[in-house]
């Protein structure tokens, strides 16, 4: 049990999400120019929420074809933006930060340069900076934990939606 007058030090809410994601480190010479950035800011209107279903075969079904058209309009999205296909990797994911595994090890104050696919309509492609904050080494891989940097606050935004996203339909899922 955790005493009361212990601060919860998590300035955002985090999720597991699995996207398409790529890392690399910064080389010296690009540290003063990094900013992150969407890659095709076009967006389509904020659709609203449509009620939850009764019908349990319905829904069932209706999820499948939404995950669907997600996954062909990521596709075309992509080919419209020239973007190669990244690999799906999990994360935990914040608006200050994120954490993954990796089999390669960065150290703490490395700067990386993260790209990776958020899954709105259409897929948005981000460039993200962050500092490595921590590393633990396990049996298998290298758990990083990285703090943006140089980033705006409409792509803190866009994050924070996938954040709020994610948590409800977790929510629904455990309602049935």
């Amino acid at each position: 049990m955790t005493d009361s007058s212990e601060k919860n030090l998590r300035e955002f809410s985090r999720v597991d999400v699995v996207i398409p994601f790529e890392v690399r480190l910064v080389p010296p010479e690009e540290k003063q120019n990094v900013r992150s950035i969407f890659v095709g800011e076009t967006r389509l209107p904020d659709f609203p929420t449509p009620p939850d279903v009764e019908d349990i075969i319905l829904a069932e079904w209706l999820k499948m074809l939404n995950a669907k058209l997600d996954t062909i309009i990521a596709t075309l999205s992509a080919r419209e933006e020239k973007v190669q296909i990244m690999p799906q990797k999990k994360i935990n994911i914040s608006g200050g930060g994120l954490c993954f595994d990796l089999n390669d090890k960065y150290m703490s104050g490395d700067l990386l340069e993260m790209k990776m696919m958020l899954p709105s309509l259409p897929s948005t492609l981000l460039y993200l900076y962050g500092e490595v904050v921590d590393v633990r080494a396990t049996d298998e891989y290298y758990h990083t934990a990285v703090r943006f940097v140089a980033i705006d606050d409409e792509i803190r935004d866009e994050i924070v939606k996938l954040v709020f996203k994610t948590q409800r339909n977790i929510l629904r899922r455990k309602r049935g």
